[in-house]
């Protein structure tokens, strides 16, 4: 059964930076693809950035320069890290994760999605 449990979440002032973690079990971390979406209040869910199993990168516009997506096999651990925080980055941050190991957080499908953890940032 793979399990997802994101942590890091919380309150912040814009330009502060925070970093999410997503430990993952119960599936072969090295050789899947993980990414985060987030969810915006009263928007649609959207994608934020991916790493593969070659640590091949993909990021959203809106994030690019601000936010690295990172992991650490030996802890089956994935990490976001998010500087110059805005207003706008508010929402309910998911980590994901799909057994294509080749995939990107724009074009893959992900079976697996964790609870999220809450990011609010004020102005």
């Amino acid at each position: 059964q793979v399990q997802l449990v994101e942590s890091g979440g919380g309150s912040v002032q814009a330009g502060g930076s925070l970093r999410l973690s997503c430990r993952a079990s119960g599936l072969t971390f090295d050789d899947s693809t993980m990414a985060w979406f987030r969810q915006p209040p009263g928007k649609e869910r959207e994608g934020v950035a991916s790493i593969d199993s070659m640590d091949r990168l993909t990021y959203a516009h809106s994030v690019k320069g601000r936010f690295t997506i990172s992991k650490d096999n030996a802890k089956n651990t994935l990490y976001l890290q998010m500087n110059s925080l805005k207003p706008e980055d508010t929402a309910e941050y998911h980590c994901a994760a799909t057994d294509y190991p080749y995939g990107d957080v724009f074009s893959s499908n992900f079976e697996y999605r964790g609870q999220g953890t809450q990011v609010t940032v004020s102005s």
